[in-house]
């Protein structure tokens, strides 16, 4: 074979005698860059370019076969194991090879959690708390690291304003400031401050960058964007996160104003190492390397591998490109001795930064001490699952008071999703087990007890669409249809709601419907699941949708429907018993949107931060000649940051602590919140800021602040914004990153659309 020709070739080359007997690591107490620098002069080129490959576990590449590959030094890590026994096992090897004994990491997609599953990340963000993002996020890490993994593919930060790209379940909405806050949270916790610690997983931020903006929400497609959108919308999470600490960062699939990422030496050296003072790993995302020959910037395998080193990639995930490929390139001086030691050095230092030096089985624990039940129930966090996914769900609709439900009568559960385990979890859901969460329908019976009657019917398969099923179930049976006829079950479900006080009715997406490779051109609910609503609406009973999804749907024909409707994503473990605390009132409803919901596809890209028009079209003084949509009610359904409660809450309008801001300082924004209900309730204030007159159009709201307060019935609390001159800066057509001087519109409310408003002026 090929490649085992250039193995030898490499062997000859570069096993100088004069390191035959240099066979041990360096000392551990060394720091280190001179750890580093010493474990570099004692490697064989051989040796490095192993260490650059990091291997999926899968059909590609089984276990036996990368035992092989780790046997031969070819490996410097491995992800999609998540077992202490595989993990220590394939350890092991490297620990017994005849040389240096290089420990491998480990790696996983823990992007909501690892056995205990949390809200997807478009849940979480709809928290609008980073006390409950961090909670998810220790956890994670404490579960992923017991299963003796040191990385994590998490967070995801891109900035997506496009709900037909399946990806956006695992964002965090379309909002630059909360995608940062949250990134930034999430690596805190999951990282630390030592990703050398037993119970700290080390982040590798993700997809870098721009994979949120892909051209009609396509996966994997292109992005051509300005500089000055580039540094001001969607770079900052990216950065937010490094800034934390991130270790790793993950290099996107997509490409950037004609450049794939991974050939991008402007954006993973200039930007990445020089303007960021990034010092961490960086990855190719799966076989991104390959797919430089189909992208049409490399016209062969060589030259692939080439492009993607010299651009500054330093571990190339799952092809097998670079140990076929690099000896050749090295002995031809294509790619040189110090491309090679520098992508090195970056996968030891993260090695080193793991503690992997010092204790290779650091999260692994003694011989023995591996779990007898890897999916022990003893090994999960029910309760802060639980607590997490309550403050995921948002109150969308709540006509006269349907919710909260009272735990006496009938109620009829009915749907698709009602009773799935799996689709609950969500898409990314990690090592957690279906067989371990609780539905809706469990959750529902869970909180009525012996004081209602839950009567349930499926009602209708998700999608009936032949095609959409098989493509859901090309990799594995996640989606199993009823064999009865559509409208079997349309009868038996209509047969429960005319016995039922009312109708609680999940509805919405599989898991795989919202995921990778998934991306839509039909927003809206599928078409088997609208008819089993409409017969539902027709028996006359309050009508409660519950929405299962990862993404905004398109939602006009549901809103007028329903009674209630409740946003829950896919919110993980103990999804049902959230659900059901919400729908009995045992837990007062507080999550905000951190995506606006169309009212139709054709309106994509809607977000609300967007920059004003000369001809801005005004609801309430429609005019012809303005940018609008004619043949539809133009803005979201539901806007960003929209959320309801069980109680009512007003905001006064805001006060300044000074007419003018000067730089260097700062102003407080201050408003009176008030729970004007009848139930104790949280809600989120949130603080936009508008540039009224700047060198260039500015977008005509920025989300810049946000606290979820507590207030009980009828208590007011003050709750006051901090505002300083770097929160005014933008990138101007210069590139030059500065505040102008002039007025501004600072606005509070509690979504992005009733906002109340005053002004100030920087000096």
């Amino acid at each position: 074979m090929k490649w085992l020709c250039s193995l030898s070739l490499l062997t000859a080359l570069t096993l100088h005698p004069a390191l035959a007997d240099n066979t041990q690591l360096p000392s551990p107490d060394l720091p280190r860059d001179a750890y580093v620098n010493a474990l570099l002069q004692k490697m064989t080129l051989e040796e490095k370019i192993g260490q650059l490959r990091l291997i999926s576990v899968g059909p590609e590449n089984p276990k036996e076969a990368i035992r092989e590959m780790i046997k031969n030094g070819q490996v410097g890590a491995i992800f999609n194991t998540v077992t202490r026994q595989d993990i220590r096992k394939m350890q092991d090897q490297a620990m017994q090879l005849p040389r240096l004994k290089i420990p491998l990491f480990f790696a996983y997609d823990i992007v909501h959690g690892q056995r205990t599953i949390f809200p997807i990340s478009l849940g979480l963000a709809s928290s609008w708390n980073l006390d409950a993002v961090a909670t998810s996020g220790r956890i994670a890490a404490f579960e992923g690291s017991e299963d003796g993994l040191n990385m994590t593919w998490a967070p995801m930060v891109d900035v997506t304003r496009d709900p037909r790209w399946g990806r956006v379940s695992e964002g965090l909405g379309e909002d630059t400031f909360l995608t940062a806050e949250i990134g930034r949270a999430l690596v805190q916790s999951i990282q630390g401050k030592n990703p050398g610690e037993r119970h700290a997983l080390m982040t590798s931020v993700k997809h870098f960058a721009l994979y949120g903006a892909v051209e009609g929400g396509r996966d994997y497609n292109t992005v051509d964007m300005s500089p000055q959108r580039m540094f001001q919308d969607y770079m900052p999470p990216y950065k937010a996160a490094l800034d934390a600490g991130s270790g790793g960062v993950m290099v996107a699939l997509n490409t950037v104003n004609g450049i794939p990422a991974t050939a991008d030496s402007w954006l993973l050296k200039d930007v990445l190492r020089k303007q960021w003072h990034f010092s961490g790993i960086t990855i190719s995302d799966h076989g991104a390397i390959k797919e430089l020959i189909k992208h049409g910037v490399a016209s062969s395998p060589i030259e692939a591998v080439k492009i993607a080193l010299n651009a500054g990639i330093n571990m190339s995930m799952s092809d097998e490109y670079f140990i076929r490929y690099l000896p050749q390139l090295v002995k031809s001086g294509d790619v040189s001795q110090q491309e090679i030691d520098e992508a090195v050095r970056h996968v030891l230092n993260v090695k080193y930064d793991m503690g992997l030096f010092r204790d290779p089985y650091s999260h692994l624990g003694p011989v023995g001490s591996d779990p007898q039940d890897t999916n022990a129930e003893s090994r999960l966090h029910r309760d802060a699952a639980r607590q997490v996914a309550r403050q995921s769900l948002v109150l969308l609709k709540n006509r006269l008071h349907t919710l909260p439900l009272k735990k006496q009568g009938t109620i009829a559960v009915v749907g698709p999703l009602a009773d799935s385990q799996r689709d609950i979890m969500g898409s990314w859901s990690a090592a957690g087990r279906p067989g371990q969460t609780v539905t809706l329908l469990q959750g529902m019976r869970n909180a009525a007890g012996n004081k209602a009657t839950i009567v349930y019917a499926r009602g209708a398969n998700i999608t009936d669409h032949k095609d959409m099923l098989a493509y859901l179930n090309s990799y594995d049976r996640a989606v199993q249809n009823d064999s009865r006829a559509p409208r079997a079950m349309i009868d038996e479900a209509v047969k429960a709601a005319r016995n039922a006080d009312v109708i609680v009715a999940a509805v919405g997406e599989s898991q795989g419907m919202a995921h990778e490779a998934s991306s839509r051109t039909n927003i809206t609910i599928p078409d088997s699941q609208r008819a089993l609503i409409d017969a539902l609406k027709a028996t006359g009973k309050p009508l409660v949708l519950v929405l299962m999804n990862g993404r905004p749907l398109a939602l006009v024909r549901e809103d007028q429907q329903a009674d209630a409707m409740l946003e829950t994503w896919f919110s993980g473990t103990e999804g049902g018993n959230a659900i059901a605390d919400v729908l009995f009132g045992d837990y007062n409803p507080s999550g905000k949107l951190p995506m606006s919901f169309p009212r139709s596809v054709g309106q994509i890209p809607i977000y609300y931060n967007h920059l004003p028009t000369g001809r801005p079209y005004l609801a309430d003084k429609p005019d012809k000649y303005t940018s609008h949509y004619y043949d539809e009610a133009n803005g979201p359904l539901y806007p960003f940051g929209f959320g309801l409660s069980y109680t009512t809450f007003s905001v006064s309008a805001p006060t300044l602590s000074s007419p003018t801001l000067r730089r260097g300082g700062s102003i407080t924004v201050s408003v009176t919140l008030t729970n004007t209900g009848d139930r104790d309730g949280d809600t989120v204030a949130q603080l936009y800021v508008h540039d009224v007159a700047a060198s260039s159009s500015r977008p005509v709201k920025e989300l810049k602040g946000f606290q979820k307060v507590f207030l009980k019935a009828g208590e007011t609390k003050t709750v006051a914004f901090k505002l300083d001159a770097d929160a005014l800066k933008f990138y101007d057509q210069q590139m030059r990153f500065a505040a102008e001087p002039g007025e501004f519109e600072v606005m509070v409310g509690l979504d992005s659309a009733r906002v109340k408003t005053t002004r100030f002026t920087l000096l």
